[in-house]
């Protein structure tokens, strides 16, 4: 099956981290994937932890997960403002409650914990909140990426060609 023309929603916002974002949204660009930048601001310039700006394309209140085929939380300090966000934890549910790709690396992973879709979900992410993903109930393993049904998570920047590949096969 091919992903050309799938659609992913990726959340931005200042501190995310800068390769866990534009490594997987390159990666999926050059698949034929199309990627929108939603961010609590429409035209905000955000900034990553080392700098690198990202312009939101899309404001996240204006988002429906009807649209899309996929979901990717970046990891960074941005998850734990965003999980704040009850549209974004909507957001979160309605991907996992309809099967579709909710993906999370490192410190990601705190928006479907806030979410409550990682209770009994086989996951693995940033040694930092490994107690928080275990207190949600997820079942957490220390591997480069864990593919569990339409979950794909992955612990650090040096997971990401493990992690786009989870994020392909899962979108395929």
């Amino acid at each position: 099956m091919s992903i050309e023309g799938k659609r992913l929603l990726i959340f931005v916002g200042d501190d995310y981290e800068d390769l866990e974002l534009w490594y997987p949204k390159l990666r999926l660009l050059e698949a034929g994937v199309h990627v929108t930048v939603a961010g609590q601001l429409e035209d905000k310039v955000y900034h990553g932890k080392h700098g690198y700006p990202c312009k939101s394309e899309a404001l996240i209140d204006d988002m429906d997960s009807a649209d899309f085929d996929g979901l990717l939380c970046p990891g960074g300090w941005m998850p734990d403002k965003l999980r704040r966000d009850p549209k974004v934890l909507s957001l979160t549910r309605e991907f996992a409650a309809a099967g579709k790709l909710v993906a999370a690396i490192c410190h990601g992973g705190w928006i479907p914990i806030s979410a409550n879709v990682y209770r009994g979900v086989k996951v693995t992410g940033s040694p930092g909140i490994k107690d928080d993903l275990v207190n949600a109930g997820a079942l957490f393993e220390d591997a480069a990426v864990i593919v569990d049904r339409h979950f794909v998570s992955s612990r650090k920047p040096d997971d990401l060609p493990q992690f786009c590949q989870g994020m392909l096969s899962v979108l395929g």
